[in-house]
């Protein structure tokens, strides 16, 4: 009797450890089952410079109380650049190459919720480039490698996917189409597909973006000027005479240049709504090849400025929108009119000089979707600034011009030594075939002048070889340097012949002079707009003055030969 009581507890106690078993079971399965996936949209993406982003929009119901769990085949992990995970108000903390519950072939991605789990969200993975593949025979087909169905740790009632090229025809692949789906997607699929289509290289081009950067700068007059250089890599196997871009929304008046600064004359607006630019290279970039080139360009203030309780507010969000590739780093700098000071910058980098300063953004991985979240940063940074710095640089001038003038004023009056003069005891007479002699001589070196011009034009634009250029060149410069010593020796005898040679030359020597300033003037205008340092307005403004001053250079220049010939009769 004794010995049946430890047997009966024994048998009590296995009893509640199998109870217990049962209910911790129970537990686990109902907390695996807080939530079902209702739907997945599971969109494939070729961008412009073929990077591959994979927008997966998730539609659950319930709760997922320890994250939520998305990958594919294994053998896309490598490829994987960037995840991110957001919804319509947060972006969302992920953890990358995280196991797919413990099952092997696949890589996979944990999303937290800070919160509640949203009923609606998207997890976009960025890819490289490497699965989009080229033929070598035929270099408008491509073959895309990618995973069919996103893996998932429950089934998905609807799985719809599409594949966005944009401009490609489908030729073949392992679906029959660029749009497909299923019902009852099982948990952890494992679909590797490829497909294979034909495109123009307008819609698609292998490029590495490897660097943008933009530099918006704001004058006194609350003008506003952008610049975006770009350097590029041509990574696919033919040579491009051209890349599309997208600029800023509402930019306007875009010029291009290479990176010596020559214009780039084919570049023109393939679409202003969406904002595609479309920069002509003067010669074809090989594959393999790097390049350099900026667009500058203008913005309306009234779109990006504000003004309230005194202080400037720039909106950001204005300023960047969804472009159709991935750029690998991008910095934007945001540079005050001297005298600014900024108020707010969120955590941006602020540079402070003595009279200015500069605000600098710089991200990396730049792509469609992860240009500026709502959560990334402020969306706008505020600054102050009194008119009465726009007149900090004339008075500065002024100032300097006025030190100057007193000591040149004071070294004027200051005691001179007494200077013997040479008196000319008789002077040359100086006789019409003189006159005709100087009057031809300047006329071919007028002539020479502009021969010059025009062959420094047709080298530029490429319609002379380089050598049929240096040759020509060295033969107008060893003719006009002989015309130079002639006409410095007729002028000469102009002037010790006295009268009204005198008068005639000193007009004339005034009006060479002026143009010579002029095209000194225009050169300094145009280097200073291609570096962004004068607004396209204030360009167009000064040039069309030099241009003025000139002309009417000219025009004393042509009296003055008439005037020389009227004394040959």
């Amino acid at each position: 009797m004794k010995k049946a009581v430890p047997i009966f507890i024994i048998a009590i106690c296995a009893i509640m450890m199998l109870v217990s078993s049962f209910n911790i079971k129970t537990i686990e399965a109902s907390n695996g089952a807080e939530y079902n996936i209702e739907r997945v949209t599971h969109r494939i993406e070729v961008t412009y410079n073929g990077y591959i982003f994979i927008n997966n929009t998730v539609q659950i119901s319930g709760q997922a109380p320890d994250g939520f769990l998305i990958g594919f085949p294994h053998k896309y992990g490598t490829y994987v650049l960037e995840c991110i995970a957001y919804n319509s108000s947060h972006r969302f903390p992920v953890r990358l190459a995280m196991p797919l519950e413990g099952r092997a072939g696949f890589y996979a991605v944990r999303v937290d919720f800070p919160e509640d789990t949203p009923q609606v969200f998207n997890v976009v993975f960025i890819l490289s480039k490497d699965l989009l593949i080229q033929s070598a025979s035929t270099p408008s087909q491509f073959t895309l490698d990618f995973p069919a169905y996103p893996s998932l740790t429950k089934d998905v009632a609807v799985s719809n996917v599409s594949i966005v090229v944009q401009g490609a025809q489908y030729l073949s692949g392992t679906i029959d189409s660029f749009v497909y789906g299923t019902e009852n997607l099982p948990a952890f699929t494992y679909s590797p597909a490829n497909v294979t289509f034909s495109i123009s290289d307008s819609q698609l081009q292998p490029l590495e973006i490897k660097e943008l950067k933009r530099e918006i700068k704001i004058n006194e007059l609350g003008e506003i000027e952008g610049s975006d250089a770009y350097y590029i890599i041509n990574m696919g196997i033919r040579g491009i005479t051209f890349v599309e871009i997208i600029l800023p929304p509402n930019a306007f008046s875009p010029i291009a240049r290479d990176q010596f600064g020559r214009l780039l004359p084919g570049s023109a607006w393939l679409d202003e709504t969406t904002r595609r630019y479309k920069v002509s290279f003067a010669s074809s970039l090989d594959s393999g090849r790097a390049t350099r080139f900026t667009v500058v360009y203008n913005l309306p203030s009234q779109a990006y400025i504000k003004v309230q309780d005194g202080l400037n507010i720039f909106n950001l969000s204005s300023l960047f929108q969804k472009t159709n590739y991935y750029i690998e780093q991008k910095s934007v700098s945001f540079v005050l009119p001297e005298g600014a000071r900024i108020h707010s910058s969120g955590d941006h980098s602020v540079v402070r000089n003595v009279f200015q300063e500069v605000l600098t953004i710089n991200r990396a991985g730049i792509s469609a979707v992860g240009n500026f979240l709502p959560s990334d940063s402020i969306l706008q940074f505020e600054y102050e600034y009194n008119l009465l710095w726009s007149a900090f640089r004339p008075t500065l001038w002024i100032w300097s011009l006025a030190i100057v003038g007193c000591a040149v004023l004071a070294l004027w009056k200051r005691p001179k030594a007494p200077i013997s003069v040479a008196i000319p005891v008789a002077t040359a007479r100086f006789s019409p075939e003189h006159v005709k002699s100087f009057i031809d001589a300047y006329e071919e070196r007028r002539k020479l002048i502009r021969d010059m011009e025009s062959l420094e034009s047709k080298v530029r634009k490429g319609k002379i070889p380089r050598r049929r250029y240096k040759v020509q060149k060295k033969t107008i410069e060893t003719r006009l340097n002989a015309l130079s010593r002639n006409l410095a020796e007729l002028k000469e005898k102009m002037r010790v012949a006295g009268g009204q040679y005198v008068e005639l030359m000193r007009q004339l020597e005034i009006a060479e002079t002026e143009i010579n300033e002029v095209e000194a003037n225009i050169r300094s205008i145009e280097a200073r707009h291609s570096r962004g340092e004068l607004s396209l307005e204030a360009y167009r403004k000064l040039l069309a003055d030099y241009q003025r001053r000139k002309e009417k250079a000219k025009t004393v220049i042509d009296g003055t030969i008439l005037r020389f010939r009227e004394q040959i009769h």
